[in-house]
């Protein structure tokens, strides 16, 4: 008789752990337990071979068994992470069902309309968008352009859009991505009156808005955004079960909110939807003259940092506002504006403890002590579960880039030389200038060289970042150590707090930067530039980030840098569009037109519909053009999928001929170029095996071809780069660069991947030079290393680096970490 089976419980068990592999980031398969993730990772992942991970900037030693490691006591190998076990976006059907486990939502039906509608085709599609928003054309030229398209041969004098009237109703007539904007007009009630803040006696502020709701609805159906959206809240972990923020959904805040809602069993199985709201003033003013007019910007926080980094349409305008400033305090604790670092009785401020000061003080002592305006609470106040105070992100442009280091550091540095300096101070600033200009600064993509030095006058987030990579050398010899090392010590807080994500050791290495820094700043107090002590609302937010990276992520997605950059397309450009009559409704009118057609171009990318070039029906034939090498920019974003780090050889040789390896060594001053190459080709076969004599190393086969430049491609989410993270820069090996001086750019070699940083590293010179090595602080000989741009070498380089003083005029140099963020990360 068979032995009856074990009852099987029949409780619902939700896959709680899901795999984040590294090398396969598209598996993501989800477990019921930590055992089933090991299993999964040994079985399917645990053979890949791949390049020596190097070792972390920030190593992490954990001291325990974390809260996301499962009740069966088996810590996860590798990185996983754990979804919401209640509001986990599980996928309904068009009523509204639950749809079965492993099945895709349905598709839009979109059956009954034709297919490129309310355009005749694709090609009067693509011409529509780049003349609108590509080109930006103004309707005159419009209306010119199709005079002259008519009047071509074999077009009948039928233009494709009979005039800039014409091609606007087609784009009107969009149906996706359509979004009505709205208004309403508010007046203080004491308009017109004296006394208190300015802004409530100005009269009557106008507020022209979208409906939010629309534009999320729009953001969350975005299929470019597939795979780059969470539907519900994560807990990431990483090596050794260190917990990593990145997205805002993987932050402390989204998560406990969603435990409050699950309280609630309608919400069981629902999808948690934050809103991030962002706004900055505009140099162009759009509406009656109000130099403080700001406009909104709206992004749901389920879209992935990097989305909202890299594409446009995950950050929508949603309004304009008018916003008062007020000044001197800290609106996320209690801390006194006198002695905002050192006030022992600071505590955060809430709704609740707001109303009971106003409840017990008089208006002149609510500001003086407070910094509280008397009746005036947040609209937020009767929000449930939104401390405004709370809520407030981390702004790494106002309060590190433009606000602690241009605005404070900066004119420190400048009022320390004036003093010092007295006689020869316009000397100084010179050579200072002369330090960071194109005369002294090596080129590096994406590296600005300030032709003038630092003396303009409007200055841009830009620039300032600009002139954070170069600032520290400028001023080296000119101010006291003690000022350099606290300026070192800011930007390496700049630096960690500016990754895509960060993990709990990055966090102690931000709590020590934070600490030498404001160690170090007593250096200003000592000078006599603030003697009376440093109490700056900027610099005393640097303390908040810690939290606030926890609660919310990495900062990085919650810049005001994003919509400062959306500015232009929102703002600035639809504005010099316009005839300045009337300019906010024109400006309302082209973002409008402008997102339609974004939308328009996304769903017929999903459909297929764009899958390939646009080329005449009668016109197909074999392109061979792309075999050119296209013009490379020094450094941008790379929209491929997420791959080790690669270095390419530009299409194309330079010169275009055969020549030997004698004629190269000759070409870049090293005639012993065919003898390093056979030594080469011999460690590459006797791996750890002393060199023997050079006529018993192999020879390589000429003649061959030499190149003089290459493309990096590396995942560097923190700078520059794509939905996926890539990024790419050049690297130069030219005797004349663009018709003048020679350029060989340096590059970093792997040396030892398993040292540390800038140990295991090789800094060397696309030109052959030998070479000496210095890092930022010790000097270090890293031996000689000639090299050419040959494939038998560039396996082993990472990507360019940064050299701050010319090989050629001097006899060391500093290797700038701070280039990029990727470089800070690497050369450690």
């Amino acid at each position: 008789m068979a032995t009856p089976r074990a009852t099987i419980p029949l409780k619902y068990q939700p896959r709680r752990y899901y795999c984040t592999d590294t090398v396969n980031s598209d598996c993501q398969k989800g477990f019921i337990s930590a055992a089933g993730l090991n299993h999964h990772y040994n079985a399917v992942h645990k053979h890949h071979t791949t390049r020596p991970s190097r070792p972390q900037q920030h190593p992490w030693q954990p001291t325990g068994q974390h809260d996301g490691s499962g009740d069966d006591n088996t810590e996860p190998q590798g990185a996983y992470y754990v979804k919401h076990p209640v509001l986990d976006g599980t996928p309904v059907d068009l009523n509204g069902d639950d749809l079965p486990e492993g099945a895709s939502p349905p598709k839009p039906n979109t059956s009954s309309k034709r297919a490129w509608h309310p355009f005749e085709s694709r090609a009067h599609f693509e011409l529509a968008d780049f003349i609108f928003r590509q080109n930006e054309m103004p309707g005159a030229q419009i209306d010119e352009l199709m005079h002259i398209w008519a009047s071509m041969p074999g077009q009948a004098g039928t233009p494709p859009y009979a005039n800039h009237e014409h091609l606007y109703s087609t784009i009107d007539a969009i149906s996706e991505g359509d979004a009505p904007w709205t208004s309403f007009s508010m007046e203080s009630v004491e308009a017109g009156g004296s006394g208190g803040p300015s802004w409530k006696h100005n009269g009557t502020y106008e507020v022209v808005f979208h409906d939010p709701q629309i534009l999320l609805n729009h953001q969350l159906s975005n299929p470019g955004f597939k795979n780059h959206i969470d539907y519900s809240p994560r807990l990431v972990f990483g090596e050794k079960g260190q917990h990593v923020w990145s997205d805002l959904m993987t932050g402390n805040w989204a998560w406990n909110q969603c435990n409050e809602l699950s309280k609630d069993p309608d919400n069981h199985g629902a999808m948690f939807v934050p809103i991030i709201l962002g706004s900055d003033k505009t140099t162009v003013s759009v509406a009656t003259g109000n130099n403080e007019y700001y406009p909104l910007y709206i992004s749901a926080g389920n879209v992935h940092n990097g989305m909202r980094r890299a594409h446009g349409e995950a950050v929508s305008l949603l309004g304009f506002l008018s916003i008062p400033k007020i000044q001197g305090w800290c609106p996320k604790c209690t801390a006194h504006r006198t002695h905002l670092d050192h006030d022992p009785n600071a505590i955060l401020r809430n709704h609740e403890y707001t109303q009971l000061l106003m409840d017990s003080f008089a208006s002149h002592v609510l500001w003086q002590k407070y910094g509280i305006v008397d009746d005036i609470l947040p609209f937020t106040a009767s929000f449930p579960r939104a401390n405004i105070h709370e809520l407030i992100a981390p702004d790494i442009l106002h309060q590190i880039i433009k606000g602690t280091f241009k605005d404070h550091l900066v004119s420190w540095v400048e009022t320390y030389l004036k003093k010092h300096y007295k006689n020869d101070f316009a000397a100084v600033l010179a050579d200072i200038d002369r330090r960071i200009s194109i005369a002294v600064v090596p080129p590096f993509p994406g590296l600005r060289r300030f032709s003038q030095g630092r003396g303009f006058k409007q200055w841009t987030g830009n620039d300032s970042k600009a002139l954070m990579k170069v600032y520290l050398p400028a001023i080296a010899g000119y101010v006291p150590n003690e000022m350099l090392q606290a300026l070192s010590a800011f930007m390496d807080f700049c630096y960690i707090v500016r990754q895509s994500s960060l993990g709990e050791a990055d966090l102690e290495a931000l709590d020590k930067a934070l600490q030498r820094f404001e160690t170090h700043c007593s250096i200003f107090e000592a000078e006599g530039i603030h003697s009376d002590g440093i109490s700056i609302p900027r610099i005393h937010a640097l303390q908040h980030y810690h939290e606030a990276i926890e609660l919310f992520g990495a900062p990085n997605g919650l810049s005001t840098s994003i919509v400062e950059s959306k500015h232009i397309h929102a703002v600035k450009r639809p504005y010099r569009r316009s005839n300045k009559n009337e300019e906010m409704a024109q400006v309302l009118l082209v973002n409008q037109w402008q997102d339609k057609l974004a939308r328009f171009q996304a769903e017929c990318l999903a459909e297929g519909l764009l899958d390939k070039p646009l080329i005449p029906q009668d016109n197909v034939h074999e392109d061979t053009s792309f075999q050119d090498d296209p013009y490379l920019q020094e450094a941008e974003d790379d929209d491929s999928e997420r791959v080790d780090a690669v270095v390419q050889l530009a299409h194309k040789p330079s010169p275009r001929k055969l020549r030997t390896l004698a004629e190269m060594g000759q070409d870049i001053g090293h005639p012993e170029l065919p003898d390093l190459v056979s030594i080469f080709l011999f460690q590459q076969r006797n791996p750890g095996v002393d060199v023997p004599d050079i006529s018993k190393c192999p020879k390589a086969i000429d003649p061959g071809y030499s190149f003089s430049s290459a493309v990096a491609t590396f995942y560097a989410p923190s700078d520059l780069s794509g939905a996926n993270g890539m990024h790419h820069q050049c690297i130069h090996a030219s005797p004349s660069w663009r018709n003048g001086a020679p350029r060989y750019d340096c590059v970093f070699v792997e040396k030892d991947p398993t040292l540390p940083g800038f140990q295991g590293l090789y800094v060397a010179q696309c030109s052959g030079s030998p070479l000496l090595g210095m890092n930022p602080v010790i000097t270090q000989a890293c031996g000689k290393l000639s090299m050419s741009m040959m494939n038998m070498v560039i396996i082993y380089i990472l990507r360019p680096a940064h050299l701050i003083d010319s090989l050629a005029a001097f006899g060391s140099f500093y290797v700038n970490k701070y280039s990029d963020y990727h470089a800070f990360g690497l050369a450690f």
